[in-house]
């Protein structure tokens, strides 16, 4: 697939198409005409994204692609690039791609959960070494038309907790750009009509396509009448189909002499343009001219579909009353249904049951059945569901199938009901053929019996498309011994955006890429996985109460900064400090990502208040250490906590936040410092044992905190150095705090509530002023 074209294709419009676009819309390059073939060349564009290091599908940066019919060559320009900063290491980028749905990853090597279908996605490396750009092409010779997509992010993240502002990431940006050449005057071929056709030289390929109708069960190609212009020996090599990834099934056959060349294909792609590819393997110049004939053998379909289906659809919505003439006449027709003798059902190849699509949300489809959830199934043709998934926005969630196998149907113990989930096209043959694959595609196997009857199926980003699930009953002995048996199937399928909504410890994230939506799941607790089902590195029970009870009790570290300050008669700043261990010991018992959590409000609310109280308990320390006049504190506070409020509402998270208060409040520390200084004409503050004793320790202590806050802490560690952060922040508040003053004296602030039995002071001073 990667880097192989024909050798006239690779030059044709490259030094156009290669040129930048300037939007997404596509141009027509050129427009060459080579041996009575008109190519057409078109190139997309998309915007570059930054790259994210990689914890969960939500950092992978998609592009989504859509590829013209009639394309014979699809080449995609990678380009990778990063910043000059020295910050900016060698990175390897990873790109996936994936034809019909969003490539199915895992870069972690995690657990998909059970009964998962996982493919690997077809994917190339792009290495940013002492270059700080990288190129890279990728070519794809006859590929299929519909959705394409593109992945790319950088390693797994390291999983270290960057503060905003702190440090500069260095940006790793990626731009994929698709320039594609198509023919617009592709050959058709009428089926049953042999049609001759030339191949002018091996350089030159020949491309035709046929329709493929619904209800196709089997297709026949036949290459008639091979002869070339120098009376050799006719060589060619026929492709039939497009090629698809991670996975293609293109059917090769190579035909060499006058010989009649066939292929037959089973349960080719319905309602679809099949595209065939003839190539001359003889001589340079030589041209070869054949006859080319395809010819389909049709499935004549038994279908329960009728007048009385929509009636009974009418009735499914209201709900038939028991006893009443609808239900009566339901259970007529089922039970018809069920004595139909064995002759009326050969006749038939499958047999289609009615399926409503329900469409409940985003990503989100119900399928229904009109007869009922249960559906017979017997030995002589396939029951056939349609599961309609071609809309072009559902390939973002994971289709869910689950099978129920009613035992007391099934007459025949050693009976087995097999089933196949397939795209495109449906398996006829599930009895002969055990492998679950039709023309083009390696379908989905299941099988019930009676010691297990229960299956299911999850696809992954199923990839848009006709959806079939085909059932029929095998025995073992043979056919003849299933000829009078029928089993009761439940089929119970629907479209989810998260497979079991991630489970108790992951969370669904519907994800956008211009207007396409796409769903993945962000785990915590140390669960990870596609569906947040792989336990290896999960945190138990009471890991999770342990680092809940050391985010939420460290924050009683504060409770001796506030004692200090009542008993110094500081109350505001008391109550900031209370109101910061209130509301911080609450967010961190709603922030924990496992079962021991408790909001006692919105968790935004919660957040928010914690992030205002932390900066604010440092504004107010500061300020309170500055020892200004009160009227002039008080404006600060006032002030301060009202620019802080307003700064946390614009970013949240930025580092200035807290760095800004702090730096503004320290100037004011300092400038009231040295004003107190030069009055006394003494160093201030003046008492060495103040210096030893309390600032040392307290400014100690207050930079150890930033430092464990601003490079130590990672997604492993958070729970500890988290905590150590709280007790480090609230001891250093304890000693940062200035004495009280001189003349009021410990808990006087008590005495002034009340005179109680005794004569206030401002009384007897008014006394003794009378006398």
């Amino acid at each position: 697939t990667k880097g192989s074209s024909p050798a006239t294709l690779k030059l044709l419009c490259a030094s156009v198409a290669l040129q930048p676009a300037p939007s997404s819309h596509p141009s027509d390059c050129c427009a060459l005409s080579l041996s009575d073939s008109l190519y057409v060349s078109e190139y997309f564009s998309q915007s570059a994204q930054k790259l994210s290091f990689y914890s969960w599908y939500g950092n992978a940066k998609l592009f989504h692609f859509h590829v013209p019919e009639d394309t014979v060559l699809l080449r995609w320009l990678l380009q990778a690039s990063r910043g000059k900063g020295p910050e900016c290491t060698d990175m390897e980028i990873t790109v996936h791609f994936r034809y019909g749905a969003p490539p199915v990853i895992n870069p972690l090597r995690t657990h998909f959960p059970a009964n998962a279908t996982v493919r690997p996605s077809y994917n190339i490396s792009i290495t940013l070494s002492s270059a700080v750009q990288n190129t890279t092409f990728v070519n794809v010779t006859t590929p299929a038309a519909g959705d394409w997509f593109i992945a790319a992010h950088l390693p797994e993240a390291a999983g270290r907790i960057e503060v905003k502002g702190f440090s500069t990431p260095c940006p790793y940006m990626f731009q994929a750009d698709m320039f594609v050449l198509r023919l617009t005057d592709m050959p058709v071929l009428e089926p049953g009509v042999a049609t001759p056709q030339t191949v002018v030289s091996p350089a030159k390929p020949l491309h035709v396509k046929v329709f493929v109708p619904k209800h196709a069960a089997r297709m026949q190609f036949e290459l008639r009448r091979c002869v070339t212009s120098e009376q050799k020996a006719c060589t060619v090599r026929v492709v039939l189909g497009s090629i698809t990834l991670p996975q293609s099934f293109q059917k090769i056959v190579t035909c060499t002499g006058n010989v009649n060349c066939s292929l037959a294909l089973d349960s080719p792609p319905w309602e679809k343009w099949l595209q065939i590819m003839v190539e001359s393997l003889g001589a340079a110049n030589a041209s070869v001219s054949v006859e080319m004939l395809a010819a389909f053998t049709a499935c004549r379909p038994g279908s329960t579909s009728s007048f009385f289906n929509f009636s009974s659809l009418n009735q499914s919505q209201t709900g038939p009353r028991p006893g009443s003439a609808g239900a009566a006449g339901s259970s007529t027709l089922s039970t018809g249904e069920a004595s139909r003798n064995a002759s009326d059902q050969r006749s038939f190849c499958l047999q289609n049951q009615p399926v409503v699509r329900e469409d409940l949300d985003v990503v989100s489809v119900r399928y229904r059945l009109l007869n009922g959830p249960s559906v017979p199934v017997n030995s002589l043709s396939p029951t056939l569901l349609l599961l309609n998934l071609n809309t072009g926005m559902d390939s973002g969630g994971s289709l869910v199938v689950s099978l129920l196998l009613n035992k007391t149907s099934v007459s025949l113990a050693n009976a087995t009901v097999v089933a196949c989930v397939s795209a495109a096209s449906p398996v006829l043959s599930l009895n002969a053929t055990q492998n679950c694959s039709t023309a083009f595609f390696q379908g989905y196997p299941l099988s019930m019996s009676t010691s297990s009857v229960e299956a299911m199926l999850i696809v992954l980003y199923p990839q848009t498309d006709d959806w079939f699930l085909s059932l029929q009953l095998v025995c073992p002995k043979g056919q003849g011994e299933c000829n009078a048996a029928e089993a009761k199937v439940t089929v119970f399928a629907y479209l989810t955006p998260c497979f079991n909504d991630c489970g108790p410890y992951g969370q669904c994230s519907l994800l956008r890429r211009h207007g396409y939506l796409y769903a993945g799941c962000s785990c915590k607790a140390g669960w990870g996985g596609w569906s947040c089902t792989d336990d290896t590195k999960a945190q138990s029970v009471s890991a999770q109460n342990l680092a809940t009870l050391l985010l939420t009790l460290s924050n009683l570290m504060f409770l001796p900064a506030i004692v200090v300050a009542v008993y110094r008669y500081y109350l505001v700043e008391a109550s900031v400090y209370t109101y910061t261990m209130f509301f911080s010991t609450f967010y961190h018992a709603c922030d924990q990502p496992g079962v021991a959590v408790m909001c006692i409000m919105d968790y935004d609310t919660l957040q928010y208040c914690d992030f205002l109280g932390s900066v604010v308990s440092i504004w107010v320390t500061i300020l309170c250490m500055s020892r200004v006049k009160k009227i002039l504190k008080y404006v600060l506070f006032v002030l301060g906590t009202l620019l802080i409020a307003m700064s946390l509402q614009l970013d949240r998270r930025g580092v200035w936040n807290m760095m800004g208060p702090c730096l503004f409040a320290l100037v004011i520390m300092i400038a009231a410092w040295v004003y107190h200084g030069v009055k006394r004409r003494h160093c201030y503050p003046s008492s060495w044992k103040r210096w030893v004793f309390y600032l040392l320790p307290g400014i100690t202590l207050a930079f150890i905190a930033i430092s464990v806050y601003a490079f130590m802490e990672t997604n492993e560690n958070y729970y500890y150095t988290h905590s150590i952060w709280h007790v480090l922040v609230a001891c250093s508040v304890a000693f940062l705090l200035p004495p009280r003053d001189k003349h009021k004296k410990p808990w006087a602030w008590s005495q002034k509530l009340t005179c109680r039995y005794q004569i206030c002071q401002n009384d007897r001073e008014e006394l003794y002023a009378v006398t």
